[in-house]
């Protein structure tokens, strides 16, 4: 092999992608990581729910993982974005954005997702901070808090019937007409969880702490912090150029050793799971890392 192929290329160097490398480092498989340095949780300032490192900033997670991941020879890391890739005879062909060109045989995607920011004041300077996404990861610290969901339908008694067990100060921000059926609003009536259907139009908030929000016709709201549940799409295109179904949510089809679609190719991570925790893409990362070291044995043994 020439200095730019590898056995495996992994596009995303966070939680799943480094998971994913550890596997194949430590048998040995000439892998690269490439990474733009872009976490879409690089906002939040804790992360919870991961044992060993309740607590930590995701960025000290991120810097000792790397180091854990590095010390194996086989193993480098590429500080860039990968914007393109090809199918070739031996497997892959990945171009970056400094023109960089490399070739692997199994092509990994723990590239993540982008969420994509309602068109509300101050929703994007408070996301991960004080509005939040999942209870599992952010609900005890914001427990026994005044707390709105921002979200209509299905997915919003989802949110609450998690939350209810957290705070009995709950409020549901449609945003427009409310999306419940008569066994959802009895059942949140007897919760004492309301339902505002004024179309949010700002948040008010010191440094990313929620304080007040604001309504479309004027009107306030004290509330100390909010779960939303907004729409995202694939941080990189190339999964799809090259072929890779989406679901209907949008996420990397995989199957259980998250194979995608097409021979060769992996996905792990919050690009392919709707479970979106620290947790889980390390746990996906080490069974792709796992399979794929098995496929390659397979080949060559």
């Amino acid at each position: 092999m020439d200095k730019n192929e590898f056995e495996v290329i992994i596009i995303g160097g966070s939680y799943s992608g480094l998971s994913a490398a550890m596997a194949l480092g430590r048998s040995l498989r000439k892998t690269l990581i490439i990474d733009s340095g872009k976490p879409c949780n690089r906002q939040t300032p804790h992360s919870h729910n991961f044992l060993t490192q309740d607590g930590s900033t995701p960025q000290e997670i991120s810097t000792i993982a790397k180091q854990q991941v590095l010390s194996y020879d086989t193993i480098r890391f590429y500080e860039g974005l990968a914007i393109s890739g090809k199918k070739i005879a031996e497997g892959y062909e990945v171009t970056t954005s400094n023109q960089d060109v490399f070739r692997a045989k199994k092509l990994v995607f723990a590239s993540g997702i982008k969420d994509l920011m309602p068109n509300i004041k101050g929703f994007s300077e408070c996301w991960g901070i004080s509005v939040v996404h999942c209870p599992y990861c952010h609900g005890y610290e914001i427990r026994n808090k005044k707390t709105a969901i921002i979200a209509n339908g299905e997915r919003a008694f989802h949110i609450a019937s998690l939350v209810n067990n957290l705070t009995k100060d709950i409020t549901i921000l449609t945003s427009g007409k409310k999306d419940f059926d008569d066994n959802q609003l009895l059942k949140l009536k007897s919760h004492n969880i309301t339902v505002i259907e004024n179309e949010v139009l700002e948040i008010e908030h010191k440094e990313g702490q929620l304080e007040t929000i604001i309504f479309k016709d004027g009107s306030k709201a004290h509330f100390e912090c909010a779960y939303a549940s907004i729409p995202f799409e694939q941080s990189s295109k190339i999964p799809e150029e090259l072929g890779c179904k989406l679901t209907e949510h949008g996420h990397i089809e995989v199957d259980f050793m998250h194979k995608t679609t097409m021979d060769g190719i992996f996905a792990c991570g919050d690009n392919s799971s709707m479970m979106r925790s620290v947790a889980t893409a390390v746990y996906g990362g080490n069974i792709t890392g796992a399979v794929i070291n098995s496929e390659l044995t397979k080949e060559s043994f």
